[in-house]
């Protein structure tokens, strides 16, 4: 016979079996949902980092210069602080001009008095070439009164010749009373006129010889006068080049920004001596800013050129700045444990088993879009993020 108490026993039974079913039941199922979502997140994080890979190995990066002199002298002006923001077309530093424009001046100087020197050598071979040309006509006029001279003496000559061989034909003939003294005499005389005659042929054609050489001296001298200018004019590119150097010089002594840029690396002050060559100080191009980020390689076939990317920095890690990816490196410094040392001849190998094997990383470089000249830093921590297409 079955009691009353030994019912209530069994009903408290069955509830206590049946809540501890319901827990047990509920564990697994939480367990189940737990190693679900590890799976889930998992496999998202999987692929977000294989189709958007993402690093925090990234630093900002920009272009820079660093600002010297071009010319010595006393510093008079330092228009910029260091760590200052400056703009294009800003004064930033001064030299002392003065000896410039001294250099300049007297340059310019040089170069006029070559000029005037020019002009009075082309006047000069203006009248010199006036003088070659009355030279050669006189040439032609010397050498015909040479030839006619020639001519003269040759006749004069022939004449003498037949006087002379006339007086020694007849003067036999006197004693013998063939001719008369009269003949004799007529023929003496005109061998003599004819000597004489002769004589001065020989001399107009001296002369016209003693003419034509002067001549040609004075032409040849004459067409060296006009060569003289040829030096003169080789000096013009020497002069020019002298004042555009002065000029070069002059506008060095002021030296302005040459685009949007932050100074940095201030190393000098008003009233010291500028020195050609030594810098003064750095100034950052404020203008573009790129996050360079070093990738793992097996993340580089998702990244290419063009495509979007977001940048945060360390300083304001929930200040997103959007980028492009503008190039990928393909290269850095090989790591000699596993290719050894290069070197001439053969190259050395260390015997070694690296269990281990880290990818390489190579860096992307993402150029920012909207950046903060106020907060972008060279060599800044930053976190890439590509984005993709």
């Amino acid at each position: 016979m079955v009691t009353k108490a030994s019912r209530n026993h069994g009903r408290k039974f069955d509830s206590v079996t049946s809540e501890r079913g319901w827990r047990k039941l509920l564990g697994r199922t939480i367990s189940i949902a737990i190693v679900a979502a590890a799976v889930i997140l998992g496999l998202t994080v999987l692929y977000r980092e294989s189709y958007y890979p993402r690093t925090e190995d990234a630093e900002i990066f920009a272009n820079f210069i660093g600002i010297a002199p071009q010319v010595d002298g006393p510093l008079i002006r330092l228009n910029v602080k260091d760590n200052q923001f400056v703009k294009k077309g800003e004064l930033l530093y001064e030299i002392d001009d003065r000896p410039y424009e001294y250099a300049l001046e007297n340059a310019v100087s040089e170069q006029s008095t070559l000029e005037g020197q020019v002009g009075d050598e082309q006047r000069k071979i203006a009248a010199l070439e006036s003088a070659v040309s009355v030279a050669q006509a006189n040439i032609h006029s010397s050498e015909a009164d040479v030839v006619n001279a020639e001519r003269g003496v040759d006749r004069a000559r022939a004449e003498w010749n037949y006087a002379n061989n006339n007086l020694h034909r007849i003067e036999p003939l006197l004693a013998k009373q063939f001719v008369t003294v009269d003949e004799v005499d007529k023929a003496r005389s005109s061998e003599t006129a004819q000597a004489e005659a002769l004589r001065q042929a020989e001399s107009r054609l001296q002369l016209a010889k003693a003419e034509l050489s002067s001549v040609l001296a004075q032409h040849e001298q004459a067409r060296h006068a006009v060569t003289t200018l040829e030096p003169l004019i080789n000096q013009r590119g020497a002069k020019a080049a002298a004042v555009k150097k002065a000029r070069y010089d002059l506008d060095n002594c002021r030296v302005y920004a040459p685009f949007d840029a932050r100074v940095t690396n201030l190393t000098i002050s008003e009233g010291a001596y500028a020195h050609v060559g030594q810098q003064m100080f750095t100034l950052i191009d404020a203008r573009t800013w790129w996050a360079v980020g070093n990738f793992r390689e097996g993340q580089l076939k998702r990244i290419t050129p063009g495509m979007r990317a977001d940048v945060y920095l360390m300083s304001m890690p929930n200040l997103r700045f959007a980028g492009v990816v503008d190039s990928v490196g393909f290269g850095v410094t090989p790591d000699p444990d596993k290719i050894g040392s290069l070197q001439p001849g053969l190259p050395d190998l260390q015997r070694t088993l690296n269990w281990v094997h880290l990818a390489s990383r190579f860096p992307v470089r993402v150029r920012v879009e909207n950046p903060t000249p106020d907060l972008f830093r060279i060599s800044e921590s930053a976190v890439v993020t590509i984005r993709g297409d």
